[in-house]
């Protein structure tokens, strides 16, 4: 039976620059869905796998992140005074236990395979999970937990995998499958980002990671990629190439990409219709937009 896997890499040291002017001063992981920012979505999926350790792989520029995790004394202090115990227990799931949270520095750009790499210190000889807080999935089991229980039966690496325009493949990491099981498919190879009409299927690869302690030490190569970067995807697929298991799990659930403004006002939308409080102004407010759009037709 494979290792628990209790560690999770959560690579954030992006700019964010797709969503400038407000990622000036505001760490775009901290930007909100509704009211919860885009990380809080990341670690309530994490502590529903059963992650313990959260390693937070940063940049400069990054301190209200770390702050968000932290106890806000007065805060608290003037809920607790005004008998706002809702509030107060909304708050309690933002907060990090001591020695729960690890934060190291990403120095340089280099890819999400040196992100990931950074942190090959904290996460030692085990198995571990990575997190791109971009992609929030809504699911009604979480898309890692969902992982995590196939990867008991399966153990050796995987990867949450969806089905793509073919048009669209160019711009992930893709599978060639040797086997598919349905929700599982055994992975022969893996290319990132691949030319156009070259793609080897339409089943991409999307932000959630169970991966062998191998793969640091293929990241240790430092074999640049796709862009010049040292690519996570190579990294996995010399596991293949050294007869390790890859697989690709077909998740249930809606995946948002939250790194692409459409993206994230999709989530804003979606997330905002499934909160009982806010669905019927909001489903008001769009059919209004498009009866107004149909009478300017």
């Amino acid at each position: 039976m494979p290792k628990k896997v209790t560690k999770a890499i959560f690579p954030v040291a992006g700019l964010g620059t797709r969503f400038l002017p407000a990622t000036k001063s505001v760490p775009k992981e901290i930007m909100t869905l509704v009211d919860r920012p885009l990380i809080q979505y990341a670690i309530d999926e994490a502590r529903a796998a059963g992650i313990k350790e959260f390693i937070f792989v940063t940049s400069r520029g990054k301190g209200a992140l770390e702050d968000y995790f932290d106890h806000a004394p007065q805060l608290e202090q003037e809920l607790r005074k005004k008998g706002k115990t809702e509030l107060l227990d909304i708050l309690k799931d933002t907060n990090m236990d001591s020695g729960a949270i690890a934060y190291i520095r990403q120095h340089k750009a280099l890819g999400l395979g040196h992100a990931v790499w950074c942190a090959r210190r904290l996460v030692g000889d085990e198995p571990f999970a990575v997190i791109l807080p971009d992609d929030v999935i809504a699911a009604e089991k979480p898309c890692l937990q969902q992982m995590v229980e196939a990867y008991a039966e399966t153990g050796g690496s995987m990867v949450a995998a969806m089905e793509v325009p073919p048009e669209k493949a160019s711009s992930y990491g893709v599978l060639e499958v040797s086997e598919d099981m349905g929700d599982l498919v055994k992975v022969k190879s893996m290319v990132e980002k691949p030319a156009p009409g070259t793609a080897p299927s339409n089943l991409a690869v999307i932000g959630r990671y169970i991966l062998s302690p191998n793969v640091l030490s293929n990241l240790n190569r430092m074999k640049s990629g796709a862009g010049g970067e040292i690519q996570l995807t190579d990294a996995i697929a010399d596991e293949i190439s050294q007869d390790n298991p890859v697989y690709g799990y077909r998740f249930s659930g809606q995946r948002f990409d939250c790194g692409s403004k459409s993206g994230f006002l999709q989530a804003t939308v979606s997330f905002g219709l499934a909160r009982e409080e806010l669905r019927d102004d909001l489903s008001a407010y769009i059919r209004d937009i498009v009866n107004m759009e149909k009478a300017a037709e």
